[in-house]
């Protein structure tokens, strides 16, 4: 009989803290519950078509040249180019384009090449590592694109830069 009191007692110890808990967790639940606001104002990522073009004639001497993959770059398929000083080139929905460059990181210094461009319709920005152990300063990185509407599209790329 001892134990059977023991028993039910333990029983409904457990039973009532159980029936504690689910109370208290409720109450958590309903003061950390966040309304949100159903108006959005995140612009969505909207690709931005970027097509490849052969190396721009306008350029001479020094220049950087970008493909989407090395594979591109080894066909000659670049999506970026500028002269190292003044002008980039990129094919841009459908058109082609010559645009300021805003710019140039000195890649000497840190191995880490950066380009600002823009003109009235697009901001891009050039962000690359050095690749080791190459010959040519061949770069890997991300090329982002920028619209005034706040839409943007960024791809990876693999290039060259040299005189």
């Amino acid at each position: 009989m001892k134990y059977l009191i023991i028993f039910f007692s333990a029983f409904l110890l457990v039973g009532c803290k159980k029936d504690k808990e689910t109370v208290s967790n409720s109450t958590k639940t309903d003061s950390t519950n966040i309304v949100q606001d159903s108006a959005k104002t995140d612009v969505p990522n909207v690709n931005i078509a970027v097509d490849t073009f052969p190396f721009p004639k306008e350029i001479k001497e020094c220049s950087c040249y970008f493909a989407k993959n090395k594979a591109d770059f080894e066909n000659e398929k670049y999506i970026y180019a500028d002269d190292a000083g003044k002008t980039a080139y990129m094919m841009l929905d459908g058109k082609r384009l010559a645009m300021n460059l805003i710019s140039s990181s000195d890649m000497e210094v840190d191995e880490e090449l950066t380009k600002e461009i823009e003109n009235e319709n697009y901001k891009i920005s050039v962000k690359g590592k050095k690749i080791k152990h190459e010959e040519a300063l061949l770069f890997e990185g991300t090329l982002t694109i920028e619209k005034p509407d706040g839409s943007k599209t960024s791809m990876p790329i693999y290039g060259e830069c040299g005189c």
